[in-house]
C-alpha cells in the first residue's frame, strides 16, 4: 500500500480551510481529466459519497468514497474526516484534519492508496505521484483569490 502525507498551514481559519478541502466538487478542478458527483447529495455528512471519475470515454474509471468520519472543527476542536475508497481500480483510505492555530490553520492529508494491477514495488513511486498530485490539490483548495495559484 501507498502511503504519503502532506502538511499545509494556511492563514485561513480551520472554519473555512475545512470547507475548500471537504468541497469535493472543487478537488477536480486541481486534477486532470477528473470529475467529482456527489450522488448522496450535499451539504456533506457521515455516510456522504462521492465518485471521483479519471479518464476519457471507455479509458476511465470510477473511485467511490465513503465518508466514515465527520466531525468539522468548532470551539478550538480540530476537524477530522476519514474516507474509505471503495472502488473496484483504487482502495484505501484517507483522512482529513484540520487543526486550528493561533494564525488560522494546519491542515494534514494522510492517504492510504492500492491501486489494482500496480505491484506492490510501484508504492513508493505511487506515493511520490500521490504527494506531488495531492500537494498541488491541497494548495488550490487552500489559496486566496488574489494568488498566483488559487
Amino acid at each position: 500500500m501507498a502511503v504519503f502525507r502532506i502538511e499545509r498551514f494556511s492563514p485561513l481559519p480551520a472554519a473555512e480551510a475545512w470547507h475548500r478541502v471537504t468541497d469535493w466538487e472543487r478537488h477536480a478542478a486541481q486534477v486532470p481529466l477528473t470529475s467529482i458527483s456527489v450522488p448522496t447529495g450535499l451539504p456533506s455528512q457521515l455516510g456522504t459519497v462521492f465518485v471521483a471519475r479519471t479518464g476519457l470515454g471507455p479509458l476511465a474509471f470510477d473511485d467511490p468514497m465513503e465518508v466514515v468520519r465527520w466531525t468539522p472543527p468548532a470551539g478550538g476542536r480540530a476537524g477530522v474526516c476519514q474516507l474509505e475508497k471503495r472502488g473496484s481500480v483504487v482502495l484505501g483510505r484517507a483522512s482529513i484534519d484540520v487543526l486550528p492555530t493561533d494564525s488560522g490553520s494546519h491542515v494534514v492529508w494522510v492517504e492510504e492508496l492500492r491501486v489494482r494491477l500496480v505491484p506492490r514495488w510501484g508504492d513508493p513511486l505511487l506515493a511520490s505521484a500521490g504527494r506531488r498530485m495531492f500537494g498541488k490539490v491541497l494548495d488550490a483548495l487552500l489559496a486566496s483569490p488574489g494568488d498566483a495559484h488559487g
